[in-house]
């Protein structure tokens, strides 16, 4: 396939590129971090977030609207997890393995996560998997956690990002293609950014499933709190890496990222997005780009 051909397969008609906008919900709210973050930052005032009324990582609000103000849409990455608590062994609870993979995370099924994804639904913006840590080379865990999130969804999904970018290649992707999901957006790092696997998504099978690599990750830039400059340079670099090879560019923002924890994370995000559209950009989730380009089975 001709790179010509391989610009215009990805980039709809009328934009030079493209870039994906991608959220994974690990955490939507804040626990065990309140402690960690008054310890670390010496800074006691974060125990107050201990208290049930305060929320700072629900961010949603404020992040659906301004991608409604921008005219874009977004995909959210939804993740089942097991509870340390009542889904693992005693041995567990007290290692910071077990903390860090199973502590604070949230019951799909409890109201205002029901009420966020019917929110995402209506609104237009895509839902899908985000794999638990175990489904990596788990196919039957994979497909009991894409039944529970359509179930409580109310529609199928259509793609997904495993968590912590766990990736077995090309296990993972069959297992996503036999469970029924038509894309995958984990390939990439936590630590680095860039166009690392290639400037446009692929198929690992040559059929439909389709790969989007994601070119960064928040926590892989320069610290913005430190250096707003910095890390918008290295936006721009992207931004500008492309738009001159007709790239279709993935990035991952976590939404605890736009929270007082993270500062400066949330002005870079709207920066980023508001830039890609003035330079004529298709702005979008992944699945949207997927149905435009390739169609669903």
């Amino acid at each position: 396939m001709s790179v010509q051909r391989e610009r215009t397969e990805w980039v709809p008609d009328g934009h030079e590129f493209a870039l994906c906008l991608t959220h994974d919900i690990d955490r939507p709210y804040k626990t065990y971090q309140s402690l960690f973050y008054a310890l670390t930052r010496r800074d006691p005032s974060h125990l107050l977030d201990i208290a049930p009324s305060r929320t700072p990582y629900w961010t949603f609000d404020d992040l659906l609207d301004f991608e409604r103000e921008q005219g874009v849409r977004s995909a959210f990455y939804v993740l089942d997890e097991q509870s340390l608590f009542t889904d693992r062994s005693p041995r567990e609870w007290l290692t910071m393995t077990g903390w860090q993979l199973y502590a604070g995370r949230y019951d799909i099924e409890d109201e205002r996560i029901r009420d966020l994804l019917e929110t995402l639904r209506s609104g237009g913006w895509e839902v899908g998997l985000h794999g638990s840590y175990e489904s990596v080379d788990d196919r039957e865990r994979l497909r009991s956690e894409k039944a529970h999130l359509e179930s409580v969804l109310g529609e199928p999904v259509l793609g997904g990002r495993q968590h912590y970018l766990r990736l077995e290649r090309p296990e993972t992707w069959e297992h996503y293609r036999a469970i029924g999901l038509q894309y995958d957006a984990t390939l990439g790092s936590p630590t680095e950014y860039g166009f690392t696997d290639g400037y446009r998504p692929f198929r690992p099978f040559d059929d439909d499933f389709v790969v989007f690599p994601l070119t960064v990750m928040e926590a892989a830039l320069p610290d913005p709190a430190a250096s707003f400059d910095r890390a918008w340079a290295a936006c721009a670099a992207l931004l500008d890496e492309a738009e001159a090879n007709g790239a279709v560019m993935t990035v991952l923002w976590h939404p605890r990222y736009f929270s007082r924890d993270h500062p400066g994370y949330g002005r870079l995000y709207r920066r980023l997005v508001r830039a890609a559209l003035d330079r004529g950009a298709w702005v979008g989730a992944p699945g949207e780009l997927y149905t435009a380009c390739v169609g669903t089975r």
